[in-house]
Order: C-alpha cells, then sequence, then structure tokens
C-alpha cells in the first residue's frame, strides 16, 4: 500500500512539475511599439525675454477745463474716429466767462473808435496849429492805448474761446478707446477727480518693449556684425533684417513675425540691461497694450543638428537617454547629449545619427534588449512643423 502511494505521489510530482515547464515556456507576445525616425536640420538658437505690449500711440485723454462731466458719447472698448466726440463737460461757466470776453472786445472797439475820431480831429488842428503840439501827442497815445486795449480783449476773448471748445472732447486719432476713469455728473479736471479721463490706442502696429542684459546684447550684436561680414545682411540702421517672434500668455505663437525698430542709447546703470523695442503688424487687432508676452529672437544657429522629440528622451541623475530601435527591432538603451531644446524638440550633440529610429511616447513600455514590432509614427508632418512654426 505504502508503494503505491509513493509511486501515485511521485507521478503527482512529475505532473505539476511538467506543467510548469510548460507554462514557462509559453512565449510572450511582442508589444508593438511606435518608433520616429531621427531627422537632421540647421536649428536657430532662440533667446527669450518678457516684453510688455504698446499701442503704436497711445494717447491720454485729458479734461483740460474744470467742471462736471455732462455726458459720454461713445461706448467703452470700441473703436473710435479722429474727430470723434467723446466727452461733454458742463459749459455754463465757460460761456459766461466767454460773454464777459466779448463784452470786454465790445467796449474795447467803443473806445478805440472815439480815439480815433478824436485823433482825427486834432490832427488837421494840430497842423494849422490851432492847438498845441501836446494835445495831438495825448490823441495819439490815446489811440494807441485804445488799439492795445483792443487787442488784449480780443486775446482774451480767444483765450476763452478756447477753453470753452475743451468743454467737447474729441478723439485726437484713429483707435481703440478704453474704460473710462469719470462717470456722468463727477467734477473733472482737477486732482484728485480724473485728469486723464481714458486713453485711446492706435493698435494697427504693436510695439513691444523689453530689456536684455549686456551679456545678451552683446552676444546679439555680435552675431548680427557676423551676418554683415558673412554678406547674409546690409548694415543699416532700420535693423529689419532682426526678425522676431512673439510667444503669447497661452503659449501659442503669434502669426506675425516682428522687427527690432530701436535700441536704446545706453545701458542702464540701475539694471544693468539695455531696452529694446520690436514692432509687429496687428491687422487681426487680437493683441492690445498692457499684454505681456516673450521676445524670440535668433542669436545662433547649429548646423545639421540631429532632432528628436523631446518626449523621446529618458532622464536619470542628470543623464540622458534615448531607447534606439535596431535593424532587428531590438530596442538599445543609447546615453545622448543635449546641445539646445526648442518647443517639444531638442537637439543632439551626441549619441545619435540621422536615420536612426527611436521610440516614443512608450519608452515606460520598453527595457534594453526588449524585442518588439516597430511601426513608425508621422514626426516630419507634425511636430516638425510646429518646429518650423517656431523658428522660420
Amino acid at each position: 500500500m505504502k508503494k503505491i502511494l509513493t509511486i501515485i505521489a511521485i507521478t503527482s510530482i512529475i505532473f505539476i512539475s511538467s506543467c510548469g515547464n510548460k507554462k514557462q515556456n509559453i512565449k510572450q507576445p511582442i508589444q508593438k511599439i511606435p518608433v520616429v525616425k531621427v531627422v537632421q536640420h540647421d536649428v536657430p538658437i532662440l533667446s527669450e525675454y518678457v516684453g510688455q505690449i504698446y499701442g503704436q500711440k497711445d494717447i491720454p485723454i485729458r479734461a483740460r477745463v474744470e467742471g462736471f462731466l455732462e455726458s459720454i458719447e461713445f461706448k467703452e472698448g470700441s473703436r473710435v474716429k479722429k474727430g470723434q466726440l467723446l466727452y461733454t463737460i458742463d459749459p455754463q461757466s465757460l460761456t459766461a466767462a466767454s460773454n464777459v470776453q466779448r463784452s470786454q472786445v465790445t467796449a474795447a472797439e467803443t473806445q478805440l473808435s472815439k480815439a480815433r475820431s478824436d485823433l482825427n480831429r486834432i490832427k488837421p488842428l494840430a497842423e494849422s496849429n490851432a492847438v498845441s503840439k501836446s494835445d495831438l501827442d495825448a490823441a495819439q497815445a490815446a489811440y494807441d492805448a485804445a488799439l492795445a486795449n483792443l487787442n488784449a480783449a480780443k486775446s482774451n476773448l480767444k483765450s476763452s474761446n478756447i477753453n470753452l471748445s475743451y468743454t467737447k472732447i474729441k478723439s485726437p486719432i484713429d483707435g481703440v478707446i478704453g474704460k473710462t476713469m469719470a462717470r456722468v455728473g463727477e467734477f473733472v479736471g482737477k486732482d484728485p477727480n480724473p485728469v486723464i479721463l481714458n486713453t485711446v490706442s492706435k493698435t494697427d502696429t504693436i510695439l513691444v518693449k523689453f530689456s536684455v542684459t549686456e551679456a545678451q546684447y552683446l552676444k546679439i550684436a555680435k552675431r548680427r556684425m557676423e551676418r554683415i561680414k558673412n554678406g547674409e545682411i546690409m548694415d543699416d540702421e532700420t535693423r529689419s533684417d532682426m526678425s522676431v517672434r512673439l510667444k503669447l500668455a497661452d503659449e501659442s505663437i503669434y502669426s506675425y513675425p516682428g522687427k527690432i525698430d530701436f535700441v536704446d542709447r545706453n545701458i542702464d546703470e540701475a539694471t544693468g540691461s539695455i531696452l529694446v523695442q520690436a514692432s509687429f503688424p496687428n491687422p487681426d487687432g487680437l493683441l492690445r497694450p498692457g499684454m505681456y508676452s516673450k521676445v524670440s529672437i535668433v542669436t545662433d544657429v547649429i548646423r545639421n543638428a540631429i532632432i528628436i522629440p523631446q518626449r523621446c528622451i529618458s532622464e536619470l541623475q542628470g543623464q540622458f537617454s534615448v531607447f534606439v530601435v535596431d535593424d532587428s527591432n531590438r530596442v538599445i538603451n543609447t546615453p545622448i547629449s543635449l546641445a539646445h531644446k526648442s518647443g517639444d524638440l531638442a537637439a543632439i550633440s551626441k549619441g545619435l545619427k540621422s536615420g536612426d529610429k527611436i521610440v516614443i511616447d512608450a519608452i515606460q513600455k520598453v527595457s534594453n534588449g526588449m524585442q518588439i514590432q516597430a511601426y513608425d509614427t508621422i514626426f516630419t508632418s507634425k511636430i516638425f512643423k510646429s518646429y518650423n512654426k517656431i523658428n522660420k
């Protein structure tokens, strides 16, 4: 009986062992892994600076006379035309002042008329010695004084009428007007009440002002001098060759390139930086004064650089690597050296060559030496197109 039980036990162990070996011998399915082909291209090196956007013209609308705001004649945030009525200020006090000056002119004209008559009457009498020379001089002096008084009265009337005209505030330019700083019925034109009521901005072209450090300025200037020396550009004062791009707050790239049109004459001693201004067309009215953006300027070019998507790269303790797929579809963990990053892409200085295939979007699923079934993804038409848009 013991022999039978022993034989059954040994048979069971052999059976279980053979089943385990069969499970171990089952091959895992080969995974389908996306790969991209490494491309080679010239890579512009961009320097980015934070800038603020201004209108081509930002004209403050001021209350040039004191008074109560009577009406607002525009819609806030809308476009206005040059000469369009924006505000009216209660004109009563200035109208009264103008009327007083007008009466002064009338009185001066009457006085001048009398002085002229006296002078014309005395002149022939003085010629016949019927009156003394001093009487003639007095009549002439009275006439000259009356004439001067009339001119002064007319000047005062003109000044009064100019002040009266300031009660109707009109737009000095075509542009976009902002939010008014006062309301109907409010006394304006004297601190602390609003003196600047609003601002009208001409935004067909916008200006971006930013500062660069002395070292950064020297780098840009030397790059430009090198291009002039190589005959790539002409030496002129407009700097229109220095094309720049604008990255907006939502990380989108502005559609229209700009140009640097102003560099300040000196380095600011307090900050060690220099003010630079670039202009950009704004035909769609997308950009508004006060916005912040990043200005990108090409400061150098890496020729024939190896370019890959950044999401292909693994980092461990400051060391970078990618998974290269060889001709037999085997994954090889390959160290690389980064030369530059731009957008979603990275330029590689060492470790890869043009035409290599590397794993993308699945680097957590593969390991060194692993056999995969690789399939190509569209790298050039999607990611590289975005790269060209940023750097063209």
